[in-house]
């Protein structure tokens, strides 16, 4: 598996992020086929977050994976915390006792990387400061980043926070680009010129915040795949033709499609089919072309300016 470092940091991770959102719903069999898989494919980061399966997902993962000292040092395990039914929740009390739950479910003493779990706007940084000293001071998480934040938010982070924000977990996929198409219309008087996110793209390439594009397969929110989808038939037309020249499937060409991007992006894959699972991992060695990309992108409905 090819990998990059992680953000600012010295951690080198796989290109592609194993999900565990669903890893929950597999029988005891089933979940441990599933990793062993992964591991034998390269594929040794898994993504948790308190809140999938309620933290079940992360008990059926440690269960899988047998974890023990020796099989530890060969995975990354990165995990979620902060949102509540109801609110998000930054405080510096929930933070600790969240992380202290993660690691009591995963059956381990530290995490890889700790992820804010979206924002939240009551978020007061002096207290994730405190949160992320002792985390980081008694060895329970080594790395820490954020998902869905915008660069004020980071920036607003640091503000207090002295550890790099080494990633930023973002919804991204072929049909839901607005991240990119934001720069293709700057200066244009059209929907897609809208700002939505601060520049988010720009702003991780420029402080080497390492992009974790999440849902690489969905359009719309959690509408659905695009994938073989007749909503699409321009798309999945383009998609199917290169895939034929790779000879791969089109679950390959569409994670390639954000590998490509030199933001050197780490698409996080959700699925616990065994068979798709790989043919994600075979994007890592494949580089679409310039024209292919802009292909693809030109398919799914964009205009360039």
């Amino acid at each position: 598996m090819r990998t990059i470092p992680l953000g600012t940091s010295k951690l080198e991770v796989p290109v592609i992020a194993i999900g565990c959102m669903r890893i929950g719903s597999l029988d005891k069999l089933q979940a441990e086929r599933f990793v062993q898989t992964a591991l034998e494919e390269g594929a040794n980061f898994f993504d948790h977050a308190d809140i999938y399966g309620k933290g079940r997902c992360e008990e059926v993962f440690a269960e899988a994976i047998q974890i023990s000292p020796r099989i530890r040092e060969r995975i990354l395990l990165q995990s979620k915390c902060g949102i509540r039914p109801g609110m998000f929740d930054f405080s510096k009390e929930h933070i600790l006792n969240a992380v202290d739950g993660i690691l009591k479910r995963l059956k381990t003493e530290y995490l890889d990387v700790l992820l804010l779990h979206r924002p939240d706007t009551l978020v007061e940084t002096e207290e994730v400061a405190e949160a992320f000293d002792l985390l980081e001071s008694t060895g329970k998480v080594r790395h820490f980043g954020v998902s869905n934040q915008n660069p004020m938010q980071i920036q607003l982070l640091h503000k207090y926070v002295k550890q790099p924000i080494v990633a930023n977990q973002l919804q991204l996929s072929i049909m839901n680009a607005t991240i990119i198409t934001q720069g293709f219309n700057v200066n244009m008087e059209n929907n897609s010129a809208v700002n939505r996110d601060g520049s988010v793209l720009d702003f991780c390439r420029l402080h080497d915040i390492t992009i974790q594009p999440w849902s690489p397969f969905q359009y719309g929110f959690f509408e659905g795949s695009f994938l073989g989808n007749e909503k699409f038939p321009a798309l999945n037309k383009k998609i199917d033709e290169i895939a034929a020249r790779y000879e791969v499937s089109n679950t390959t060409i569409a994670i390639a499609w954000l590998l490509r991007h030199p933001a050197n992006m780490q698409p996080v894959i959700g699925t616990t089919n065994i068979d798709r699972m790989k043919d994600c991992v075979k994007a890592a060695h494949i580089r679409l072309t310039r024209e292919e990309w802009y292909d693809i992108y030109r398919s799914a409905g964009n205009v360039l300016p």
